[in-house]
């Protein structure tokens, strides 16, 4: 059922009534309905479109104005996103666009070290260069199968074109061959298919920068004497990426096509080197290979430039730069099939197409930047240690043993007194009192929101709050990602390559196959399972004795039920299967350093031998020959398997509304990020979401002046966080927060602890009227808040299962919930009504503002 937006306006039109409540509810992973969200069966949407609305129950329409609404209870509204993950079949082909989405997310796991801006801008540079290094390896693996083994290998050899008739017209032992059985002209053509995969990803990145990128945040607004806080989330301009993706986009469709330029004119160019070879070919081969090298350094410049703003919405388009540069690397392209099908007499395919030296530079260039990489972490993780065993910086004056800060109206800088912690706020004033002997910040007695007075900011980042004991792998996390992402590319990329020369010729007796590099790199998936077998079994024996310990822990949470031994083990199984998340990041860890070891190790082992594993192992004693053949054949083995499931999922998902939510679940975690690093990644669905939510909680509060609760359950309570950055802080202060199940610090706080650290989330405490957070210690995703300070914000673990065993209340055994159904706890509803009793129903609307927003 839905109604038009002119029938009643999506900001509840009517005479303001301050007593009006509003629950904007945001579902998580995996998606839900709006009946299944809002308990009914008839619903209106009443605000968006089939992508992402807001949507009430029939009877609450029009709530607002209604003379005989109850007002004992909030108005709920559903704000659904799901399908702006998991929505029509074409979601499907984002599964080729995985290790994008991986090294996007690396960008965002830098430590803090906000103080080191160069440093910051160095490792944002690093993180973009190595996704421009995964879409050179993927063109370059689409090369390879299509010119080197197609094209260059198989048709140039008559066994192989015997076997797969459909290269007939391409072979140059044809009785009568054709003009397409020149090597220059095969290659030529073979050329369509990796150009056309670069045109598939500048049509998904464009397509989806124009639904996703394009989506305006709240405007009309002035920020600029506003103080932005310890995170980024706050800025205006952080939600619209669009400058920086078109030109990201620009250059590496730019990078794909030269790749494929280079493929197609370096075998010629070579040829025509040659004692004898054509002149005029010759100095034309030069000019292409003039113009690839200019291209290539276009396309780092481009790179390498920081193009995006996130201090102001930049509706600024690089027109030209998006436009020419994409066009010129085409042109370039062009020319060199021109040149490569010239006739050139004499010359003949065999062995390997020239050029697979390429596989080799990418890895070891990728390698190069994980490392760099991992240094420039590793400084901004310690800066906020350094900063703070620097005395007399910024118009801070630090006294030993103190952490309080005292800023006077009028002043920049800092005096800290001795023995404080606590925070108590002064009218006008922008900066932080802290009073003796006080660990948190004042409130009012009964309440679990912050005492502010009208016209006063966030805090001062609090003491402890740099996020350093929390953060995963002491900062490394970004540079261990941006590893697994070289890796995943690398996998593919080799799985594809190995299988299609499987396919052309398994015995390797007609032609030589792709090249020995990637042949190493699937022999060392067997030693790195085997590596990875030791961090599991570690973790598996710590999860067995940390569900003994539950086993007592579970009989004390429920003293008076008889007690069932099955029922214990399953509860105290949950609660210790849950906390593996917390000790994930041991495995990525060692899959990373890993995987760089023995990466390094077949780059090495590839270019000196110039054979694959089993050549390179001949004469060698009998164990280590086996033992190399034994990995070469398990290891093309596994990458085969790897590729085939790959396919699978894809089909399925393309045809299985089921298995794209699924797939729909890992974009949600992976997709949140803006796409800063690289413009073929999914895109991010939280730059509608957040505008979105933004715009909904702005436009009701100041036409209704009521109050608002903004609860979001495991990833829509990061939506929520990130939405209530956005608002201005006269909104942000009629806003009550209500998180459940929610990564926010468990997940989000250790693994991009520069946005979503103690001290951002600290000042989200401060500047939301309250905020309340439900977690379950069966919840192997949500957690607590853990603010600094201890603030009320989070409350006692949730009982799960609500009943032990029958009961007259529950006459059937209560299911153990997890992640789920948090709703159906009593303490949601307490606690909802907490928050309500907690806003001030008194404060006056704020006053609307000129301009859109």
């Amino acid at each position: 059922m839905e109604r038009a937006a002119e029938d009643r306006p999506a900001g509840a039109a009517g005479p303001a009534q301050p007593t009006v409540a509003l629950e904007l509810l945001v579902h998580g992973v995996g998606g839900a309905t709006a009946e299944k969200m809002l308990n009914d069966p008839r619903t209106v949407r009443i605000s968006g479109d089939g992508v992402a609305a807001v949507f009430r129950r029939a009877d609450d329409v029009d709530a607002e104005s209604r003379p005989g609404a109850p007002r004992g209870r909030p108005v709920p509204e559903a704000y659904v996103w799901c399908n702006l993950t998991s929505g029509n079949a074409g979601r499907a082909l984002w599964l080729l666009l995985l290790p994008f989405m991986v090294v996007n997310l690396a960008h965002w796991m830098r430590p803090g070290g906000d103080g080191r801006p160069r440093t910051v801008r160095l490792y944002g540079l690093l993180v973009r260069l190595a996704g421009l290094t995964l879409t050179v390896l993927l063109v370059a693996a689409a090369c390879e199968v299509a010119l080197d083994l197609v094209a260059w290998q198989c048709a140039g050899t008559r066994a192989c074109t015997d076997r797969h008739t459909w290269l007939g017209f391409l072979s140059p032992a044809a009785p009568h061959p054709g003009w397409w059985s020149l090597p220059g002209r095969r290659l030529a053509l073979a050329a369509v298919v990796p150009a056309a995969l670069t045109g598939l990803l500048w049509y998904l990145s464009h397509r989806t920068w124009r639904a996703y990128e394009s989506q305006l945040p709240l405007t009309g607004i002035d920020r600029r004497d506003e103080a932005i806080g310890p995170t980024a989330l706050a800025r205006p301009g952080f939600w619209y990426g669009r400058r920086l993706v078109a030109r990201l986009r620009a250059a590496h469709t730019a990078a794909g096509l030269l790749t494929v330029a280079a493929a197609v004119c370096t075998s010629a160019a070579r040829f025509d080197r040659e004692p004898g070879g054509p002149v005029a070919l010759d100095a034309a081969g030069r000019l292409l290979e003039t113009a690839l090298v200019a291209g290539a350094v276009a396309v780092v410049a481009v790179v390498c430039h920081r193009g995006r703003s996130e201090q102001r919405l930049d509706r600024e388009l690089d027109g030209r730069l998006i436009r020419w540069l994409p066009l010129g690397a085409l042109a370039v392209l062009v020319l060199a099939v021109v040149h490569a099908g010239w006739e050139r007499p004499g010359w003949h395919s065999s062995g390997r197409l020239p050029g697979n030296a390429t596989f080799g530079g990418i890895a070891l260039v990728q390698g190069l930047i994980v490392v760099a990489l991992a240094a420039v972490a590793h400084l901004l993780h310690r800066a906020p240690a350094d900063e703070a065993r620097t005395a007399g910086t910024s118009g801070t004056l630090r006294t030993p043993g103190t952490s309080g800060t005292l800023r006077t109206p009028g002043t920049s800088g800092t005096l800290r007194t001795p023995g404080t912690s606590g925070t108590l706020r002064t009218p006008g004033t922008s900066g932080t009192l802290r009073t003796p002997g006080t660990s948190g910040t004042l409130r009012t007695p009964g309440t679990s929101g912050t005492l502010r007075t009208p016209g006063t900011s966030a805090p001062a980042r609090p003491p402890g709050a740099s996020g350093a004991s929390r953060t995963v792998m002491r900062g490394l996390g970004g540079p261990a990602v941006a590893m697994l992402a070289c890796a995943l590319g690398g996998v593919m990329s080799g799985g594809v390559a190995q299988r299609v020369a499987d396919w052309l010729d398994g015995t390797r007796a007609v032609i030589d196959g792709p090249p020995a590099l990637l042949t190493w790199q699937a022999s060392v998936i067997p030693a790195l399972l085997l590596v990875l077998l030791v961090p599991c079994v570690r973790l598996a024996r710590e999860t067995w004795r940390l569900r003994r310990v539950e086993l007592a822990a579970v009989d004390r949470d429920y003293p008076d039920e008889p007690k069932d031994p099955a029922r214990t083990r399953r509860i105290a199984t949950a609660r210790a299967m849950a906390t593996l998340t917390d000790r994930s990041p041991l495995l990525v860890a060692v899959t990373s350093a890993t995987t760089l070891l023995l990466g390094t190790g077949a780059l090495v082992g590839a270019l000196t031998t110039g054979r694959t594993p089993s050549g390179a192992a001949a004469g060698t004693p009998p164990f280590v020959h086996g033992a190399a053949q034994t990995a070469q054949a398990l290891g093309s083995w596994l990458i085969g398997l790897g590729f085939l499931l790959f396919v699978t999922s894809g089909r399925r998902a393309y045809k299985d509304a089921s298995a794209r939510r699924t797939i729909g679940i890992l974009w949600d975690v992976g997709t949140f990020w803006p796409r800063a690093a690289h413009p073929f990644a999914p895109p991010c669905y939280a730059e509608r979401a957040v505008p979105d939510l933004t715009w909904r909680m702005a436009t009701w509060t100041r036409a209704t002046g009521g109050r608002l609760v903004l609860s979001g359950h495991s990833q829509g309570s990061v939506l929520a966080a990130a939405a209530a950055w956005q608002l201005r802080p006269a909104e942000r202060s009629r806003v009550a927060l209500l998180t459940y199940g929610s990564p926010l610090e468990r997940l989000y706080g250790r693994w991009f602890p520069a946005h979503f650290g103690p001290a951002a989330l600290a000042s989200l405490h401060a500047e939301v009227d309250c905020w309340r957070n439900l977690y379950r210690p069966t919840d192997p995703i949500g957690g607590p808040v853990r603010l600094p300070g201890d603030p009320a914000v989070d409350r006692e673990p949730l009982r799960d299962p609500l009943a032990y065993g029958r009961t007259e209340r529950t006459p059937l055994p209560a299911p153990i919930l997890g992640h789920s159904d948090y709703q159906a706890d009593p303490a949601f509803a307490e606690e909802r009504q907490l928050l309500l009793a907690r806003l001030r129903p008194d404060v006056p609307a704020p006053r609307p503002s000129g301009g859109d927003g």
